[in-house]
């Protein structure tokens, strides 16, 4: 690393098992980075509360719903959360409430608590704090959940640019 590089701020998206929701928030939240120019500066990455999924690829209708609004999930592989993730991101966002309390429970020091956010209160607009599970609903649910999860990770992006966008 030379002295002029920049450490990426790391954002990791938590929800159950790491194949819909958080999978969606990434791959969205690293969509606004790639728009704005900011990928060196911002990295982002998802994981689920539990390990059922661990090595498997996306729900199909998640990578259907985030294809048809032009995101690529095809590479993304489903991954459980550990205690060592606090060190390794500067912000640990829960998709609902249940996650946010199994993710507070894990915190082990006030640093590790203090990155944990609910990414629904990072929308003054959204109905509600948690984003609902599509997993057992029709592909239109995954459509619906994406576009809460669009709308919640851009006001995230738009706190956290300034931030991360280098001086001129």
């Amino acid at each position: 690393m030379t002295a002029s590089a920049v450490e990426p701020f790391r954002v990791l998206f938590v929800c159950t098992g790491n194949i819909c929701r958080s999978v969606m928030a990434d791959v969205v939240f690293r969509g606004f980075a790639d728009a704005a120019g900011l990928r060196d500066r911002v990295g982002s990455s998802s994981a689920g509360t539990g390990d059922w999924h661990v090595g498997e690829r996306a729900d199909q209708r998640t990578i259907q719903a985030l294809e048809r609004r032009g995101y690529d999930a095809a590479h993304h592989r489903a991954r459980q959360f550990t205690p060592a993730d606090f060190a390794h991101n500067d912000l640990v966002v829960a998709l609902d409430r249940s996650h946010e309390r199994i993710l507070r429970g894990w915190a082990r020091t006030e640093t590790d608590a203090d990155k944990i956010a609910l990414l629904m209160t990072f929308d003054p607009a959204a109905p509600s704090l948690d984003v609902p599970d599509p997993y057992y609903a029709g592909p239109g649910m995954f459509d619906e959940v994406l576009a809460m999860i669009e709308s919640a990770s851009r006001a995230l992006f738009r706190q956290l640019e300034p931030a991360i966008r280098p001086a001129v």
